[in-house]
């Protein structure tokens, strides 16, 4: 095993670069496996406003659909966590690639609502796995000064593959009654994806240091150091007492005493934001269907509320360096709640449009900073384990969510159910005060 001085000496010296054109390669390649996850989740809301239609599905049965992808995610999420602590970030990150983009292709040949719920789980799986393994992959390459800039960069990536959904939703969803088996055909792209992943990029030095691999951990770094041409910044001071020790298992230690109070912080926030997002986002396309819009004209106006996405996570880019992780999640996390009770309570096109791109804008937001604080409230040997449970716990509210939904809109329509929604977002804004702050801090 590793040395703790050996460990800190790799972790010093990634503090210490600039960003470099390798940074900006990695970022680019697992941004791109993070977009092509979201565009696998988005297709789903509009396949699933299609078959509706088409298999002539009650609201339950659809819930389903979406359900089962998230039950699979939920699993993804625990176990990528704890295989990546294990056996490292790249090796997991291209197997889950594989999984969910195999399975989603298989999505295309299904006749029936059986085989699909069988393989939107196994879908999500993978695509469960991938999400913490990759925001935990990129965080340990980030220097501690541009680290949480970073990683709402990385999340940004969603809004891309979220909008290629929208416009695959918009143009191929809707063009035949096969559409929608094109759309998943389109959603296999990760599986080739994933050999590029496997031998393109790098391993963590820094997990490689946690396992003993010194001096393959020093090559990595030397890569990033002649692509910076120096090493000559001073690296973040380095914060004490974050080792958590493995006393029984990896997911007892994140409840030690010295990260308790973190990790119950967390799992609030993931479960609150979890049932928000994907309760509305999941099945706007269809309220909006219900409430008298046509497929085509519904998918459009989705498609103009997902490109407030990208300018929300622009600014929390800023804000999360500028104004720290607690204050901007918190801020993100209010103008949700603001903005779903709008929603909800929005008549007439420009009022909807309006109040969807200020509930895309805040939410987006909000999910950049918290990918961003997340990874780095754990040590290393703990990073990938805590980011996969906290996103876990995350996912049981994301089975529960598009579940809930039609019970809601019986019982009160759409104001009853964004003010839930809104209910949920205000838990979480004390859930991110509640959070310690990292800005500028070295990784342990």
């Amino acid at each position: 095993m590793t040395t703790t001085t050996d460990t800190v000496r790799v972790s010093e010296r990634l503090d210490a670069l600039p960003f470099t054109r390798r940074h900006a390669r990695l970022l680019g390649g697992s941004g791109l496996g993070w977009a092509l996850d979201a565009m696998d989740v988005g297709l789903i809301s509009f396949i699933i406003a299609a078959l509706s239609v088409q298999w002539q599905l009650a609201p339950g049965q659809a819930s389903w659909i979406a359900s089962a992808g998230f039950a699979g995610m939920a699993i993804g999420a625990s176990l990528g966590g704890l295989l990546a602590d294990r056996f490292g970030r790249r090796h997991v990150f291209a197997l889950t690639l594989l999984v969910y983009g195999v399975a989603t292709g298989a999505s295309a040949l299904v006749g029936g609502l059986a085989a699909l719920l069988v393989l939107r789980f196994i879908v999500g799986l993978g695509l469960g796995a991938e999400l913490p393994v990759a925001s935990t992959y990129v965080s340990e390459f980030a220097p501690a000064r541009i680290r949480g800039r970073l990683i709402v960069f990385l999340e940004a990536f969603w809004a891309v593959g979220w909008t290629a959904a929208a416009l695959i939703g918009f143009l191929v969803v809707p063009s035949s009654p096969d559409g929608w088996r094109w759309a998943f055909a389109i959603g296999a792209v990760p599986a080739a994806y994933a050999l590029f992943v496997r031998w393109g990029l790098p391993e963590s030095p820094r997990w490689l240091a946690s396992r003993g691999r010194e001096e393959e951990a020093s090559v990595i770094v030397r890569d990033f150091e002649a692509a910076a041409g120096r090493v000559s910044l001073s690296p973040a001071p380095a914060v004490a007492g974050e080792e958590a020790p493995l006393t029984r298992s990896r997911v007892g230690a994140l409840w030690a005493p010295a990260l308790r109070g973190r990790t119950a912080s967390l799992w609030v926030l993931w479960f609150c934001v979890n049932f928000s997002y994907y309760g509305a986002f999941i099945w706007i396309p269809t309220i909006l269907v219900a409430q008298g819009y046509d497929l085509v004209r519904s998918f459009g106006f989705t498609l103009i509320i997902t490109l407030a996405q990208l300018p929300g996570y622009a600014v929390a880019a800023w804000l999360i360096e500028a104004w720290g992780r607690r204050a901007t999640l918190a801020t993100f996390l209010a103008g949700s709640a603001v903005a779903a009770v709008l929603f909800g309570t929005a008549s007439g096109e420009v009022a909807v449009i309006a109040a969807g791109m200020a509930l895309s804008f805040f939410n987006l937001g909000a999910w950049g900073a918290l990918y961003a604080a997340t990874p780095e409230a754990y040590p290393t040997v703990l990073r990938a384990t805590g980011s996969g449970w906290a996103a876990g716990i995350g996912r049981i509210a994301s089975i529960a969510a598009p579940l809930a939904v039609p019970p809601l809109l019986a019982a009160g329509g759409a104001p009853l159910l964004f003010v839930v929604f809104a209910a949920f977002f205000a838990v979480a804004v004390v859930a991110a005060l509640c959070l310690r702050e990292q800005r500028g801090r070295a990784l342990s």
